[in-house]
């Protein structure tokens, strides 16, 4: 199959291991700048140009498109779609997942365990707000935010008013959630590929931080799920519509509950805490499902 890795630098660790695991497979890859993408949109013979020259046919296009890029990524991904590539991951799919407060919206009309979860915006409200989420300790997140930024913990009532009233002065979209503290600062990053769990990490803050994320010094070790923990993950990266997904949960004295759905997950950190292939695992789902345009939306939405 002819592979396209939408991916804006070749040199990532995700993007490397992408391309080596299918060349090892016999596929030709090629790595695609997606803000080098422009568009002829048409009815007749849509194409994608890169520097003055259309891109040739694909099979399939595997988007690693970053959250700052979103909107961009998104269009360049759907115009594969009306081409007929088939997309690991389709458009519509990892629009949903980065909107932070319509997954979690999705998640919670399909019964899926989440922190409690507030969302105003009027400084009126925020009393309200606060006592909505079970009081302080609590955490305000940006909604537009990525690896641990724009994520603070309020331990005091009057330092949750402070936080979420700076946060609206500056017009900010914030959510705020209710703080899991038997957590201990470690969550479970669930690799989900298809309808299976293929790898699954926990990550652990470090002393007096609790944020887990690998970018701000977390460590990761190899994790052992239950089968509410695998059920929860399977079924929140089905919600979302996406094949490929991280789910990352928190263990509760109420059983698991979903954090977040990442529709581009790093593989670094997974494949180095459990020793599992699974750049290798994408490629082989690739092969047993890519079709010509095996696409639910078709660029719709």
């Amino acid at each position: 199959m002819r592979i396209a890795i939408l991916s804006r630098n070749a040199d990532l660790y995700s993007t490397r291991r992408l391309k080596e695991a299918a060349i090892e497979c016999g596929h030709e890859v090629r790595i695609i700048d997606v803000l080098k993408c422009y568009m002829n949109i048409n009815i007749q013979n849509p194409s994608i140009h890169v520097k003055g020259v259309e891109l040739p046919p694909f099979d399939v296009v595997i988007p690693r498109i970053g959250a700052s890029v979103t909107t961009y990524g998104t269009a360049v991904l759907r115009q594969f779609e009306m081409m007929g590539v088939y997309p690991l991951n389709e458009s519509v799919a990892i629009t949903r997942s980065r909107d932070k407060l319509r997954s979690l919206q999705l998640l919670s009309r399909k019964g899926i365990g989440l922190p409690v979860t507030g969302y105003a915006n009027k400084p009126s409200d925020i009393p309200d707000l606060i006592d909505m989420v079970g009081g302080p300790p609590l955490v305000v997140k940006l909604l537009e935010g990525t690896q641990g930024i724009g994520v603070v913990m309020a331990e005091t009532r009057k330092a949750a008013e402070s936080v979420i009233e700076a946060f609206m002065g500056l017009k900010a979209d914030i959510m705020v959630q209710e703080y899991i503290s038997e957590s201990g600062g470690a969550d479970i990053r669930c690799l989900v590929i298809g309808d299976k769990v293929v790898a699954a990490m926990q990550r652990q803050a470090q002393p007096g931080e609790f944020r887990s994320n690998l970018h701000r010094g977390g460590t990761a070790t190899l994790a052992r799920l239950s089968p509410a923990e695998r059920s929860t993950a399977v079924r929140a990266a089905k919600t979302m519509g996406l094949n490929v997904a991280g789910g990352d949960i928190l263990r509760s004295n109420h059983g698991p509950l979903v954090m977040e759905v990442n529709s581009s997950p790093g593989l670094e950190g997974i494949e180095t805490a459990t020793g599992k292939d699974v750049a290798g695992n994408i490629i082989q789902f690739i092969e047993k499902n890519a079709r010509q345009s095996r696409t639910k939306t078709r660029g719709q939405g």
